[in-house]
């Protein structure tokens, strides 16, 4: 949310100190000066939600970039065989309508709006990302805590 927020404003300013032709009908100024403000409350939401989690949760989810891109295939694995319970299905069919929004031509903002056509594909792969990183995270630390033989993140 943090990421998605940066760049909205970022997208704004960009608008505000660039852009002369009108956006869908509306004047450079008012999508910027709208675009600015949102993005810096979607940033100052972000910080509070992740102060939040850290507040309410024990340890976190482990591992670096690379660790968690590779127990991916295992989390699937483990997921489909049943013996991981804590990955809600629900949490399964939101990452495959992400994905097919994705690549789907259909879309909610089209691409021919510019900046914002393009900012709800990016902020759809932005929380693809960001939660297949925290999923596999958190495989990583279920599977070190309990005992999984398989080659997972090390123990010190």
């Amino acid at each position: 949310m943090i990421v998605l927020g940066a760049f909205t404003s970022l997208s704004g300013l960009l608008i505000l100190l660039l852009r002369n032709a009108p956006l869908g009908g509306l004047s450079p100024a008012v999508v910027g000066w709208v675009m600015i403000p949102l993005g810096l409350v979607f940033v100052v939401l972000g910080i509070l939600r992740n102060r939040r989690k850290r507040a309410l949760k024990g340890p976190g989810p482990v591992g670096n970039p690379i660790q968690r891109a590779k127990a991916l295939p295992r989390l699937w694995k483990v997921w489909r065989s049943g013996k991981y319970p804590e990955l809600p299905r629900s949490q399964v069919v939101l990452w495959a309508v992400g994905l097919l929004y994705l690549v789907s031509p259909i879309d909610l903002v089209p691409e021919l709006l510019p900046v914002i056509g393009v900012t709800d594909d990016a902020g759809v792969l932005v929380w693809l990302l960001s939660s297949l990183s925290v999923a596999s995270g958190s495989f990583l630390r279920w599977e070190k805590d309990h005992g999984d033989p398989s080659p997972g993140i090390e123990s010190p």
